[in-house]
């Protein structure tokens, strides 16, 4: 058992040495998609709740769910990885709480637009790990020149 662990974090060492940080000024690819994503989704959401006319409580509730991917989009766009992190958890809701409405599906329309958030979402996610493993956060930096408390 013990091997199989050494062998394990051989791998995942020489998986980190092979990561190179981002350059001034880059972004990686996914996190750019992402971005783009995002604001993509406020907006169509903005337009679905206007759409729908909503009363004064659910104003709230739109404006929140607006504001909150539209802070994801410009903190991925300025490659912040709290956003990263953030959108991946809201990736992540929207994978579970798509499998829960496949219990629902009626038709066989929704069962392929529920696939199709899973898929969209779930590819998101896993593209967003390996860009996020790049992204250095500076607090991480300073600490790592700070002595040991």
């Amino acid at each position: 058992m013990s091997a199989r662990y050494a062998r394990s974090r051989e791998r995942d060492d020489a998986l980190r040495a092979a990561l190179v940080p981002l350059a001034p000024g880059e972004r990686p690819r996914a996190v750019t998609i992402a971005a783009i994503f995002a604001a993509l989704v406020a907006a169509a959401n903005l337009i679905a709740g206007v759409l729908s006319s909503p009363t004064g409580r659910e104003w709230g509730t739109l404006a929140f769910q607006c504001g909150v991917l539209l802070a994801a989009a410009v903190g991925m766009w300025r490659v912040k990885y709290w956003a990263v992190l953030g959108f991946q958890v809201l990736l992540g809701i929207s994978v579970l709480l798509a499998f829960l409405a496949l219990l629902r599906a009626s038709n066989t329309w929704a069962v392929v637009l529920v696939v199709l958030v899973i898929t969209v979402c779930s590819a998101q996610f896993w593209f967003l790990i390996r860009a996020m493993a790049r992204i250095q956060m500076p607090e991480r930096a300073a600490r790592q020149d700070a002595p040991p408390r």
